[in-house]
């Protein structure tokens, strides 16, 4: 498997993980230092954003990918994922979100990992 196609794989089980509220699949792909910045500039550390998922402020249903975009130099990378959610988040109903995650990823130990991710719409 290529880098690029184990970074696609990557966002596919970051969005498995997220729907399933599987912390420890999380973590395993999310460094310690992951930081996520929402759409409304709210800003979380790793922990934080789990525990946000798992307290149910935040729910993923289901997502279907519309696009995945992977530059990789050296063993940094960048994927821009274009995906539609159906999500009910902070308090809200349930609705469907075409959300754009602008991530950056790191290779470590021969292990790509996400380092951070911006949530936008498209």
């Amino acid at each position: 498997m290529t880098d690029k196609e184990y970074i696609e794989n990557l966002y596919k089980k970051y969005w498995e993980c997220m729907i399933n509220k599987d912390a420890d699949g999380l973590r395993s792909i999310l460094g310690d230092g992951y930081e996520l910045r929402h759409m409304t500039g709210l800003r979380q550390s790793r922990e934080s954003f789990l525990s946000s998922l798992l307290s149910g402020e935040l729910n993923y249903y289901s997502a279907n990918h519309d696009e995945i975009i992977i530059n990789i130099s050296g063993c940094t990378a960048t994927l821009i994922g274009r995906s539609v959610v159906l999500a009910a988040v902070y308090g809200g109903g349930k609705h469907s979100w075409k959300l754009q995650g602008d991530f950056t990823l790191e290779k470590v130990n021969n292990k790509w990992g996400f380092t951070s991710s911006v949530a936008l719409t498209y």
